[in-house]
């Protein structure tokens, strides 16, 4: 920063056509920056962008697709336009039209039909002497091994809390 004196007025107030600012506009030589970036690139794309595209989509596609991803933007904004006030009666009897079409179709996919009550036959009774779990091998699974849990032993704590 310049050791320049600022002019004010009595009040404290900066005189006119003095902003305060000696720096000048931080922001405004960032958007200039990126405003010779942007133009610079634009040239460097011109004379050899489509081959330098190429190459990185044959040998490094993972490079590719990030780029690709980049200049997608991350939120689109969407504006909703003037609506069903906006349209005309001739798009209104069209739309509506098509709504029936839709829903017509819809029903007619469904079937029509009836439920019926269906008996079933009552199972075969097995005598228990020869009854089986329909899963023997979890069954001795269950039982072989099995012991009792015993409760861990507490170690006291070094702190003695």
């Amino acid at each position: 920063m310049s050791n320049q004196v600022i002019e004010r007025k009595p009040n404290g107030q900066f005189e006119k056509g003095s902003s305060g600012n000696l720096g000048g506009n931080a922001q405004r030589s960032r958007h200039a920056l990126n405003a010779d970036t942007i133009r610079e690139m634009h040239a460097a794309f011109r004379q050899g962008g489509r081959e330098a595209i190429d190459k990185v989509m044959r040998t490094q596609p993972a490079v590719f697709l990030k780029l690709l991803v980049l200049l997608v933007p991350r939120e689109m904004k969407v504006e909703h336009g003037g609506g069903v006030k906006a349209m005309t009666d001739e798009q209104l009897e069209a739309a509506v039209d098509a709504i029936k079409a839709m829903l017509a179709a819809r029903e007619a996919k469904v079937i029509e039909g009836t439920a019926e009550t269906v008996a079933l036959p009552a199972p075969d009774v097995v005598p228990d002497d020869k009854a089986k779990r329909p899963n023997e091998v979890m069954d001795a699974a269950d039982t072989v091994g099995a012991r009792e849990r015993k409760p861990r032993k507490r170690v006291p704590s070094p702190s003695g809390a």
